[in-house]
């Protein structure tokens, strides 16, 4: 990380200045920008002006400025070095722990707001908290609380005997209960809901591209989800279950590994954003086995991986609005930017991997013109990287600078 002074929260006027600003609506250049914040927010925009005279300026030359980055499918309580059953050996608290640390390595990744889908004992929950009260420095966190599924499906506890009785908290079987568990997740934090509507990688007896909630279950879950003014989220695999949750009302659908034609062009009419995690798959693949992670685990990615990102270059180049999910917690969350550079391999130009990372993902979020850009009256969350980051993206697995609400992170 750059070195840089730490600017007090809410300082009444402070200024930022660098080489270059990168433009994420237009994907143009900005020369010489001079970045005036007053109360953590961007008041001014400006090219070629100087700062006042004794004001406080983060300097950055050389440099190139982007928006903060937006990841939309995380795991902040989860770390990938415990796969399958080697969790098993620390107490329940240990995750929320593992938590404070996974929000700090993905802020200073560059991540300055992340979607988190999915976790136990709604650990991040308290995590937002503690960051939104200065206790903790971590990304804007939206939040899934428990995610929802069906009995013995991949939302559902599906590694220990009856014995255990082992079930989550969130598993309904009908419209009615699956309603009510929108209700519940809400009540105790949930700013956006995820449903699990086709089975899953990393659970058991479970197979990816079979769906798992029925029609009437999905709608149910959206249009309560949308009553409550609430976004909902999709974990689909599988063609059907794609098809049958983008019908049903999903405002984005997370993996979306078995996509096909028709289910692109229905992302499409609905304008439904796809969220493909496109990268983990090489860290899954390499230290999944060391890890702990299950064999059957691993046949299930080692079958799907490839035809994901064959069918996340296809609904790219179809012209299906994408945004950046990376899983993260299935990987280390301190490496997700590596997925830029897949990303682009995989069909999409660097501007739009950015985009999808910034003013897509915002879109996706509800918060277009507070995240995801640089302009007035959006939050200053801005990360710098010394080069250009449109002739290489991979310029962003390495951010040099990152700022959060007018405070530069260290």
């Amino acid at each position: 990380m750059l070195a840089a002074t730490t600017t007090p929260a809410f300082a009444e006027t402070s200024y930022v200045s660098a080489a270059r600003l990168l433009d994420v609506e237009s994907g143009r250049y900005v020369e010489a920008p001079l970045i005036t914040i007053t109360d953590g927010k961007i008041a001014a925009v400006e090219s070629g002006a100087a700062a006042p005279e004794g004001a406080k300026l983060v300097n950055l030359p050389g440099m190139t400025i982007l928006p903060g980055l937006i990841d939309m499918h995380v795991h902040l309580d989860g770390r990938p070095e415990y796969g399958g059953y080697s969790g098993l050996q620390f107490t329940d608290r240990f995750w929320t722990v593992i938590g404070v640390v996974n929000v700090g390595r993905m802020l200073k990744a560059g991540f300055t707001s992340v979607r988190n889908l999915g976790a136990d004992d709604y650990n991040v929950v308290g995590l937002d908290q503690a960051i939104e009260e200065g206790w903790l420095q971590g990304p804007r966190i939206v939040n899934a609380a428990h995610a929802l599924g069906a009995t013995g499906g991949h939302c559902d506890s599906t590694f220990l005997p009856p014995s255990f009785v082992d079930k989550s908290p969130a598993v309904g079987d009908s419209p009615d209960e699956l309603r009510k568990r929108v209700r519940e997740q809400r009540k105790y934090g949930a700013e956006v809901i995820k449903a699990c509507a086709t089975g899953g990688v990393f659970s058991r007896n479970t197979a990816p591209g079979i769906q798992q909630l029925t029609q009437d279950e999905l709608v149910a879950i959206a249009d309560e989800a949308h009553f409550w003014g609430l976004k909902a989220a999709a974990h689909a695999h599988g063609a059907a279950g794609i098809k049958a949750a983008i019908a049903a009302g999903f405002d984005t659908i997370e993996h979306a590994s078995y996509i096909d034609d028709e289910g692109i062009a229905l992302a499409k009419k609905h304008g439904t954003f796809l969220s493909m995690d496109i990268f983990n798959t090489e860290y899954t693949l390499s230290k999944g086995a060391e890890n702990g992670v299950l064999e059957e685990n691993l046949a299930k990615e080692r079958a799907l991986g490839q035809i994901q990102r064959n069918n996340f270059r296809k609904a790219s180049k179809a012209g299906a609005r994408m945004v950046f999910g990376s899983d993260a917690g299935v990987m280390p969350h301190e490496d997700v930017g590596g997925q830029f550079r897949v990303m682009v391999e995989y069909g999409m130009t660097p501007i739009d991997a950015i985009r999808a990372a910034t003013i897509n993902a915002a879109e996706a979020l509800g918060q277009s013109g507070q995240v995801g850009v640089i302009k007035p009256g959006a939050w200053a969350d801005l990360i710098a990287v010394d080069g250009d980051p449109l002739a290489d993206v991979g310029q962003l697995a390495d951010v040099d600078f990152v700022m959060k609400g007018g405070v530069a992170v260290q």
